[in-house]
């Protein structure tokens, strides 16, 4: 039997790679200039703004009436000038100043406020409480009263920025907290972690996309309040930062410095939503792969 399956046993083949694939091999072919361009998110944005700024000026030019719409040239030399004699950069330090004290104090509030909630069914139940009431109040809607309050000085924009950081972190970062997984949890609990430790440990790395959102929403709300608010204070008290620089240059009917300021604003945004927030999102969640 055994000299059966001996005989019936198919002899081993081995045959030699042919060098003719039927036509059916991959070859890797380089990437042409236009693909590797278009691939590129910075550059796809770039060509973007290009296309707005001749959009721009193409417009005005069509209009032809400077105190209603300067053209994009008119505006980048009035942008120009001003950063040569120093008065934006002057107005831009006075006002990111201004925002860094409101932005840190809302910050410091709101953790205090999301710790208590994350520790107490009764600090919960005051969260939820104060950000129904409060969120969607405008901060800027406040200020009437901050005037009356802190009188004429910074206290009082600070105090309306304040409460545009405060609700939008608060709610962000404590929904990140409830939706944190519950085995994450009880790996604190087990280990005897205390509040702090639960907090900072447990807590605030496995909601930071939460969190980080937070602060994006906050720097938005308090950004833009801000600028209104120096629209308004600025007048107030003879002295303030971009806001007041647009509003002094609009009584003298200079719109194209009015549009550098307006235009220094948004450069402004774009900075800090595309580097900042972008260094800390790539040190932080992505490369604790939190987020993809």
């Amino acid at each position: 039997m055994s000299d059966t399956n001996a005989q019936a046993a198919r002899p081993e083949i081995l045959h030699a790679p042919s060098g003719d694939t039927g036509g059916f091999a991959v070859v890797a072919q380089p990437l042409g200039l236009f693909t590797k361009l278009y691939a590129n998110g910075a550059f796809r944005k770039s060509v973007l703004l290009v296309l707005l700024a001749a959009v721009w000026e193409i417009y005005a030019r069509s209009l032809d009436n400077a105190l209603l719409f300067p053209t994009f040239s008119a505006t980048v030399a009035a942008l120009l000038s001003s950063l040569a004699d120093g008065e934006i950069p002057k107005a831009g330090l006075y006002t990111l100043s201004l925002l860094l004290k409101g932005y840190a104090a809302g910050l410091l509030f709101a953790g205090l406020l999301t710790a208590f909630a994350s520790v107490s069914r009764i600090g919960a139940d005051l969260l939820e409480t104060l950000t129904a009431m409060f969120n969607p109040l405008p901060s800027i809607a406040l200020l009437p009263l901050a005037l009356i309050w802190f009188g004429l000085g910074d206290n009082s924009v600070i105090f309306v920025l304040v409460h545009a950081v405060l609700w939008a972190v608060a709610l962000n970062t404590f929904a990140g907290f409830r939706a944190l997984s519950p085995t994450l949890r009880m790996v604190g609990q087990n280990y005897g972690l205390s509040s702090f430790g639960y907090i900072t440990r447990i807590l605030i790395p496995g909601a930071f996309p939460s969190i980080l959102t937070g602060l994006k929403v906050g720097w938005a709300f308090a950004w833009r309040t801000l600028i209104a608010a120096e629209l308004v204070f600025g007048v107030s008290s003879g002295s303030g930062g971009l806001g007041w620089f647009i509003y002094e240059n609009k009584n003298q009917l200079e719109i194209a410095n009015v549009f550098a300021g307006l235009f220094t604003v948004i450069v402004i945004g774009l900075i800090v939503e595309n580097v900042v927030f972008r260094v800390v999102e790539a040190r932080t969640v992505r490369k604790w792969g939190l987020q993809s």
